[in-house]
């Protein structure tokens, strides 16, 4: 077999073990998203509940760089503390180091097990969760799958001549073998792949034991870049748990590798082959660095607070708001078709914003100030001066000579702009109302509430993705899809309210205090998610797949 050939095959092996950890995460933020996020804002009080919560995410999430974002967003909206923050992602790193652990066991009895079964699940039902639930189980069949490729591929590499060279060289040369180890990670953009990726090649007896800790070294180094240049552009409070990452793990790696080099310890202890003495030297590496973060977490607060406002330009740069461009062109309305495109990119504009003030305001019901409801609040201001322009602009054009598909579009942007304005405003005069509500009388949801709650807002929540996605796609499927969504939403809170007066009828202190609040909330997020929903009429309507204000049975069949 030709190198070239051996390496195609493994670049494929190594993509589907990319493919496949992105699906099993993908899966899970679905599936238990909303659930661990309020989990983890409960816990991140303590440091060592934080440090527990950080490595089980990890664990469930397959990427410690996900719980990094996660974190790092919560700190800079001011839920939980930066030190708080920082112990979460040591426990993260140390959870994705014993993922690593975990898949290199013998699971090839697994890994059809959880294909076959996973996408039973999937084909078989409808339900969002369990649909998701078979999407993680093919997810980690596929890693599995990939693991296997992954040492088949490489078996022919022990033949080639070339090879012990290059390890040679590499042997000889540990601070480059470090730089590349890094620079791999972070094209992967997972830590997880590559270090699976070299432990595969290590069974086969390529990697002396010297070059398997400097590419351990290097893959921390590599992990901890992705989230600082991934958060680069954030507000300074969101980048200082990255970059305190970096700085512990980033300078620790340097350091490793310097003592290393100079005291050339015998790495027997950590494992009787080489791949099992990287895997363990990932592990031991990363409790290390949990362990010396702790005294030293304060310090690297201070360090990375001041490495960020070093590098922090916005003070410089105009405002965010006085930087946006509309796209709505008047020299164009001549021609519609180029005209509903503009008003097409500004309706998406208006999409973005709304999604992100749903996105915020179910955290605001857990911590909020002052400030951040009337940040939200200017938010909605936004949305109505977009509404008003983008209505203008289409009524100007409205006025001149268009074809019968164009007339139906533009009526079908301004319908969907219309209802986007009442979402802003259900959350500024509604769902905001009740935010101040809960915190000005300091109630408490029950546990089961604000699961309920939060359930319902993940639910609504992807419904206005499909909506914005159908915007721009227009297909029918999603818009079928859509539709069918609303009725299942409908028993999700018929269900929840069920619930909620048997929590009543026993008499639950806390659900009689918040009573009017959960309701509410659950009737405003209802409305919403009707509001999002009715966007995908006009498409139905056009396919003939709308019948009154019912889905016709094709459309159902395409749903599902």
């Amino acid at each position: 077999m030709s190198g070239s050939v051996i390496l195609l095959h493994l670049a494929g092996a190594v993509a589907l073990m990319l493919f496949a950890t992105r699906m099993v995460r993908t899966g899970v933020e679905r599936a238990y998203g909303n659930a661990l996020r309020h989990h983890l804002r409960a816990v991140l009080n303590s440091p060592w509940r934080a440090v527990l919560a950080g490595g089980s995410l990890a664990l469930a999430f397959q990427s410690a760089t996900a719980v990094t974002l996660l974190v790092g967003g919560f700190a800079g909206s001011g839920m939980i503390s930066g030190l708080a923050g920082q112990l979460a992602v040591r426990g993260a790193e140390v959870g994705s180091a014993l993922v690593v652990k975990i898949l290199r066991f013998d699971l090839s009895v697994v890994m059809p097990v959880c294909i076959l079964i996973g996408t039973v699940i999937f084909m078989s039902t409808g339900q969002r969760t369990w649909r998701q639930m078979g999407r993680i189980l093919v997810g980690i069949g596929l890693l599995l799958l990939s693991l296997k490729l992954i040492g088949d591929a490489s078996e022919p590499l022990r033949e080639s001549a070339a090879l012990p060279a290059i390890v040679s060289y590499f042997s000889e040369d540990l601070p480059t073998a470090y730089l590349l180890a890094a620079g791999l990670t972070w094209l992967f953009h997972s830590s997880i792949a590559t270090l699976l990726l070299m432990a595969a090649l290590a069974d086969k007896g390529f990697m002396p034991p010297e070059l398997c800790i400097a590419i351990v070294l290097g893959i921390n180094l590599g992990s901890s870049l992705i989230a600082p240049l991934l958060t680069r552009h954030a507000p300074p409070a969101v980048r200082v748990v990255p970059m305190g990452n970096l700085l512990m793990r980033g300078a620790g790696s340097l350091l490793m590798l310097g003592l290393y080099l100079w005291f050339r310890p015998s790495i027997a202890l950590l494992g009787a082959t080489e791949s099992a003495q990287m895997v363990n030297a990932h592990i031991l590496f990363n409790v290390i660095i949990l362990f010396a973060g702790i005294p030293l977490s304060r310090w690297n607060m201070a360090a990375s607070e001041r490495m960020v406002a070093l590098t922090d330009n916005t003070a410089a740069e105009p405002a965010a708001e006085a930087m946006e461009v509309s796209a709505l062109d008047e020299s164009v309305l001549d021609r519609p078709q180029l005209a509903l495109a503009n008003a097409t990119r500004e309706v998406v504009g208006v999409c973005e914003t709304v999604e992100l003030m749903l996105q915020r305001v179910i955290e605001l019901y857990e911590h909020a100030t002052d400030e951040e409801i009337k940040a939200l609040a200017r938010m909605d201001d936004r949305i109505d001066e977009k509404h008003a322009a983008i209505k203008l602009y289409l009524a100007r054009l409205n006025s001149r000579p268009m074809s019968e598909d164009d007339a139906l579009r533009c009526q079908e942007l301004v319908g969907a702009c219309v209802k986007l304005e009442q979402v802003g405003d259900i959350i500024v005069r509604n769902l905001l109302v009740h935010v101040r509500r809960k915190h000005t009388r300091h109630l408490d949801f029950t546990p089961e509430g604000w699961r309920e709650l939060c359930s319902l807002h993940g639910f609504v929540l992807a419904n206005a993705r499909l909506a914005f996605n159908l915007l721009v796609s227009r297909d029918c499927h999603t818009a079928a899809k859509l539709v069918s969504e609303k009725d299942r939403l409908r028993e999700v809170e018929r269900t929840m309210s069920r619930k909620h007066f048997e929590r009543l009828s026993d008499g639950t202190e806390r659900s009689i205090e918040t009573s009017s609040l959960h309701l509410d909330t659950m009737r405003d997020l209802k409305q919403i998610n009707s509001l999002l929903v009715s966007i995908a009429y006009p498409v139905l309507e056009e396919h003939g797949l709308l019948r009154s204000t019912r889905l016709t049975r094709a459309a159902r069949e395409s749903a599902e």
